[in-house]
């Protein structure tokens, strides 16, 4: 083999170990209510950003969903942290793929991670 295509090779099997490594790490929103009380990367599309009573001071909230699922995770942004995004979050996330971090609680049967920080979000 030449030394370009042994490079090349290479560099596809380390993408597909790293990819496989993402891929292990995250969890889908409707498996989030398994993981109460634990750190975890939830992986889905945002399907719905509200503000909730903006006027009041209300936080932002993302519904985070896999496809083919009505589950999910709801993703809570306080009023306060909200001026720490470059654009408002809902506006930001609206129908992207993205990757949340964070405790993962329980709200009225519902899982929600909130969230103080933008790196805390990664759009895909």
């Amino acid at each position: 083999m030449n030394r370009k295509f042994k490079i090349f090779m290479s560099f596809v099997l380390m993408s597909g170990f790293v990819s496989l490594a993402c891929a292990q790490e995250t969890i889908s929103p409707e498996d989030a209510a398994k993981f109460i009380g634990r750190q975890k990367t939830v992986f889905g599309t945002v399907t719905i950003p509200l503000f909730v009573h903006p006027q009041k001071g209300g936080p932002s909230i993302l519904i985070l969903q896999s496809a083919n699922s009505d589950q999910g995770l709801t993703v809570l942004i306080g009023r306060p942290d909200i001026s720490k995004f470059e654009k408002p979050p809902g506006a930001l996330c609206s129908g992207k793929e993205i990757c949340v971090t964070g405790t993962i609680e329980s709200n009225r049967c519902r899982p929600v991670i909130v969230v103080k920080d933008p790196s805390r979000i990664k759009i895909r």
